[in-house]
């Protein structure tokens, strides 16, 4: 099975963060990528994951319904990422909890 692409979208404010990826999700057939982040500064980032084509096209929705209510930072699509990148999007595997007895 092929690696689904990584859209990611930095936007400064939550308002027009949560508005673009709204707009992704019912443009394409993408996924939310784990909870939204506040970066700092008034920064706020999502990343949405599917096939190449639908990651462009839901980024590029993004980007676009954002940018009516706020300034986005940036907006990018990783066609193939390395299998590395799990562990920054998703954050380090928890390890299992013991088995209660």
């Amino acid at each position: 099975m092929a690696k689904e692409a990584l859209g990611l979208i930095e936007t400064r404010g939550l308002c027009c963060l949560v508005t673009g990826i709204d707009a992704a999700l019912k443009s394409a057939n993408v996924r939310l990528a784990g909870p939204m982040k506040n970066v700092g500064s008034a920064l706020c980032n999502a990343v949405i994951v599917g096939d190449v084509a639908a990651v462009k096209a839901g980024i590029d929705a993004a980007a676009d319904a954002a940018s009516q209510l706020g300034a986005v930072v940036s907006a990018h699509v990783i066609a193939r990422p390395d299998d590395a990148t799990d562990t920054i999007v998703a954050g380090p595997k928890k390890a299992a909890a013991p088995a209660k007895k």
